[in-house]
């Protein structure tokens, strides 16, 4: 082992016991006594229910992480990288199509290895839990559609970064760049009504009280909504939630029918004047400028490293190879990703927070809101009461308690 191999797996084992940690202090954290704020709204049973979906959640994580973790452990140190690699080769190939059977392979690998842990999340997690609604064949079809997706959207933008770094020189790093940002903006573009389709049934919210009252209150705030749909959630699951997204003419706002089923006329508005306020408060564009200026960097670093022997020699290559200095690169990026994501988790609850002043702010229904997320909560499981370190590296919105406390201090 070199000094990049030591800098991977320390990094690594770090990530996975503040991970461990966290879980631990989150279980510990779970109390039996129902907070005063939820009297009336959970009963007695439904609140255990929740504390035992968090535990079964928990361990099940758990048990998944320790099996990626030791899986990966064993394909790197038994040169599993370099056996696969010394195969492809074999087939006589040019770089780049030799690096899309290599990534394609481990994909592919990783996927099955990991689709029976997918199948008992669902089909007996869920299940036992009262949300599954998936059936066989839509779990099945939804694999081969992403598989399809994969290849078809995935494989090309691949091909044309493995090229670009082949051939393209020390610039190479500035023309992926681009062509990246290109693709994820078209993405973003046709994803509503061409991707986003393929998985889920998107139906025009019928007139009626509640979107004449959501159309109202987009006027009132000058948003200007014309795609508000109906997502058939209940196709997959019973849990409910609401969504944002694309840009433009194409930008969309979906509620699930789960939402509307369970949710008044007025708690709608509510959660719907939330997903405005992000776009309102710029939060979406936000995200997609840190996005974009996230992958620069990593695309820099990446152009640094991705020709030095003792990366290779970490993971035992025989053979220095774009594509496998792209697998070895986002390894050593861990620790770096890790305090980023930190800080993204961070500024994803500022904008939580804004949004949901936003919302109070513009509908004047704080307490609306306040009844809509219980009720999310309610009816999600929700636990009710995150251990803090547990919420500081994994929530991107703030816990549901200090949540609410922020909403009763606008009233």
């Amino acid at each position: 082992m070199n000094l990049y191999a030591y800098i991977i797996l320390v990094a690594l084992i770090i990530n996975y016991v503040l991970d461990l940690l966290a879980d631990f202090l989150n279980l510990k954290g779970l109390k039996s006594e129902l907070p005063s704020e939820f009297a009336g709204v959970y009963d007695r049973e439904a609140y255990e229910k929740s504390q035992h979906y968090t535990r079964v959640k928990t361990n099940f994580g758990f048990v998944t992480d320790v099996f990626d973790f030791v899986i990966l452990l064993v394909f790197w140190f038994a040169g599993g990288f370099n056996i696969l690699d010394l195969y492809v080769r074999g087939w006589g190939y040019g770089p780049v199509w030799t690096g899309l059977f290599f990534v394609a392979i481990l994909m592919v690998v990783k996927t099955l290895i990991f689709l029976p842990f997918s199948i008992y999340d669902t089909f007996f997690i869920e299940e036992k839990f009262g949300f599954n609604k998936t059936t066989a064949s839509t779990f099945i079809f939804d694999v081969i559609k992403a598989v399809i997706l994969s290849i078809l959207l995935g494989g090309p933008l691949l091909a044309a970064i493995l090229f670009l770094f082949e051939y393209a020189g020390p610039g190479a790093w500035l023309y992926c760049w681009a062509a990246i940002t290109l693709f994820i903006l078209i993405i973003q573009f046709i994803a509503p009504t061409w991707i986003m389709p393929l998985f889920n049934k998107f139906t025009p919210l019928e007139e009626g009280e509640l979107r004449e009252a959501i159309m109202a209150y987009a006027k009132s705030v000058g948003f200007s909504l014309e795609n508000l749909f109906v997502m058939d959630g209940s196709k997959r699951s019973s849990k409910s939630n609401a969504f944002f997204t694309g840009f433009g003419k194409n930008k969309r706002i979906a509620l699930f029918d789960t939402l509307i089923e369970k949710h008044t006329v007025q708690e709608l508005v509510a959660v719907l004047a939330h997903e405005i306020g992000h776009y309102k408060k710029k939060h979406i564009l936000q995200g997609m400028v840190i996005s974009i200026l996230h992958l620069g960097i990593i695309l820099y670093l990446l152009s640094i490293f991705i020709s030095h022997q003792g990366l290779f020699d970490a993971f035992y290559m025989d053979n220095l190879s774009v594509y496998s200095g792209f697998i070895f690169f986002s390894l050593l990026f861990t620790p770096i990703e890790m305090v980023l994501s930190l800080f993204m988790n961070m500024l994803s609850r500022k904008n939580e927070y804004e949004a949901d002043r936003f919302a109070a702010d513009t509908t004047g229904m704080a307490d609306k809101l306040i009844d809509a997320l219980k009720k999310l909560a309610v009816h999600n499981l929700a636990n009710l009461t995150p251990h803090p370190f547990y919420a500081f590296l994994n929530y991107s919105h703030p816990p549901l308690m200090e949540r609410i406390q922020s909403l009763r201090k606008q009233k």
